[in-house]
């Protein structure tokens, strides 16, 4: 055994390497399940990246440059993941040739470890160049298994990104549908004031339903693949994180009591909504933190019962009923926020901050032509909030 493997440690770390690679790269692109284990080579990476990545961007005092570059992390990272993954494979196997003895025929070098990292890396991504040729049984062994890794590798990878695009795609549907029915960034006040024309509530139902799917789509996708959360939207002022708060606040009020409202399915989204919440909160290590301000002061949700009122929706009133908002907004918030303050991004309030215009009715052109017209809410709604 000693003639056969002259240098156990190392090719003891090569198998340590391997077989840590193999299973992190299994558990984030296969295992269709959280993966709750704390230390995790992906773990590590985005718990090191993100953290270094967002502390740089704070540096930048232009707000549009920092968002569009903390919107480069996402794609970036899975490029730089896949790399770690490669290198580390590389690192392996080029230990375990080099516990072998370093069993190999080099033209114009001598054999040492960085000839057998030079034999892993082109028989890895499979150049099989000639200049290094394995010249014992173990050594063949192991550039045959390093080949047959290095397809599989690649299989997997093709098979990942895809599945990754497609789900940040079909995430980003719905907030952009949100955009002319919540308004931008999507508010609860909006919401329930854009739904209370005739027949409203039946398209508000419509909506929660659809808001239910999306999700349970989104705890099934991000619980899978973490990296998704860290996928920014199109625009600066969406996020999935401040449309899927605009939909729990919503379901919160509505939960509190709007009479002829549909309070059941509200009940049904929220507990979607929230679960969702939770458990992405679990993955990321993010416990539940204390907002540093009320989002929903008295005076907001004064103003938010008069401005439905006026519009035919009545929502109760009473300490009673500020009791059990209380409740349910303490069920998510916390959660929410420290999500939000995780991934730098920003929770919506439940009142429009001011008048503005939808992302869909604001073009470059259009504004710098002076050609946007003024911005009507709903169909037979007033410019309120």
């Amino acid at each position: 055994m000693t003639s056969v493997i002259p240098y156990p440690g190392e090719f003891v770390a090569g198998v340590a390497v391997f077989l840590i690679v193999v299973w992190d790269a299994f558990e984030a692109i296969i295992l269709p399940r959280r993966v709750t284990r704390k230390f995790r080579l992906t773990r590590l990476f985005y718990r090191s990246t993100w953290g270094t990545w967002r502390l740089l961007m704070s540096l930048i005092p232009v707000r549009k440059t920092r968002e569009a570059l903390l919107g480069f992390y996402g794609p970036m990272s899975l490029i730089l993941l896949i790399a770690v993954w490669a290198i580390g494979l590389v690192l392996g196997f080029g230990l375990m040739q080099y516990g072998t003895g370093s069993a190999v025929n080099a033209v114009g070098s001598q054999p040492g470890f960085w000839t057998d990292l030079y034999l892993s890396g082109t028989t890895f991504v499979t150049l099989g160049l000639g200049d290094v040729v394995p010249r014992s049984g173990v050594a063949r062994a192991l550039v045959v298994a390093e080949g047959g890794f290095g397809f599989g590798f690649l299989a997997a990878i093709i098979g990942y990104l895809p599945f990754i695009y497609g789900s940040f795609s079909k995430r980003e549907v719905d907030i952009s549908l949100l955009d002319a029915r919540a308004g931008t960034p999507p508010t609860a006040g909006e919401l329930l004031l854009r739904h209370s024309y005739e027949g409203g509530q039946d398209a508000l139902r419509e909506l929660l339903k659809d808001w239910e799917l999306w999700s349970a789509e989104l705890m099934e996708s991000h619980l899978s693949y973490p990296v998704l959360a860290f996928f920014r939207s199109q625009h600066d002022n969406q996020s999935w994180i401040a449309s899927l708060t605009a939909i729990l606040d919503t379901c919160a009020l509505l939960k509190v009591g709007i009479e002829d409202a549909c309070e059941r399915q509200a009940e049904l989204t929220f507990a979607i909504a929230r679960h969702a919440v939770v458990d992405l909160s679990q993955v990321f290590g993010t416990p539940p933190r204390a907002l540093p301000h009320d989002r929903l002061p008295p005076v907001e949700l004064s103003r938010i019962r008069d401005t439905l009122a006026q519009h035919g929706l009545k929502l109760k009133d009473g300490d009673d009923a500020d009791r059990k908002l209380i409740g349910f907004r303490g069920m998510y918030e916390p959660y929410v926020f420290a999500l939000a303050n995780y991934l730098n991004l920003s929770l919506p309030p439940w009142n429009p901050q001011k008048k503005g215009k939808d992302n869909w009715q604001t073009t470059a052109w259009g504004e710098s032509a002076g050609l946007v017209e003024k911005k009507p809410h709903a169909v037979g709604v007033d410019d309120h909030f």
